[in-house]
């Protein structure tokens, strides 16, 4: 039997947590939601020339970049102008975040005329982006959940050797 992986892979760290409601630094909120969901690795050192995560190129890529500018497509190339930086380290964060389901694909207008590929947030609009990912993590649970049943449909079978 052979096994067809999904052409998009959707991948999210899940852990337990407390609602992030009692901060009120923007900063402080984006850093911690950003860990907890995989985004940024646990105890995230910028390997930049940046002075804290704040200022690190993944952090700096979503909150000023598409956070800020939720509706614009951005092309690698403006993005690795805007942040001082590689396509490849760009492409590498956005391929997070596209693994998240944050971002999406746009068409880009250049300010020759041309159309190049660019990448916004989902819908222009962090909480519908959101609802996208929940869907996501719904549907992963609900296979894995499917998964637990069959291996399980299996072992009793076996047992019964």
């Amino acid at each position: 039997m052979s096994f067809q992986p999904l052409i998009h892979m959707f991948s999210i760290t899940v852990e337990s947590n407390t609602p992030l409601t009692p901060l009120d630094n923007v900063d402080d909120i984006a850093i911690e939601f950003l860990t907890h969901i995989g985004y940024l690795s646990k105890g995230y050192t910028p390997r930049s020339d940046a002075e804290d995560t704040s200022d690190s190129i993944p952090y700096v890529l979503f909150m000023d970049c598409f956070m800020k500018h939720p509706h614009k497509a951005w092309t690698a190339d403006e993005l690795a102008y805007e942040l001082k930086t590689t396509k490849a380290t760009v492409y590498r964060h956005i391929n997070k975040l596209k693994s998240l389901d944050l971002l999406e694909e746009a068409s880009a207008e250049q300010s020759d005329g041309k159309i190049k590929k660019g990448y916004k947030i989902r819908f222009g609009d962090l909480r519908k982006a959101w609802s996208f990912v929940e869907a996501n993590v719904q549907m992963a649970m609900q296979n894995y959940r499917k998964t637990v049943e069959h291996f399980c449909d299996l072992m009793a079978n076996d047992n019964t050797d």
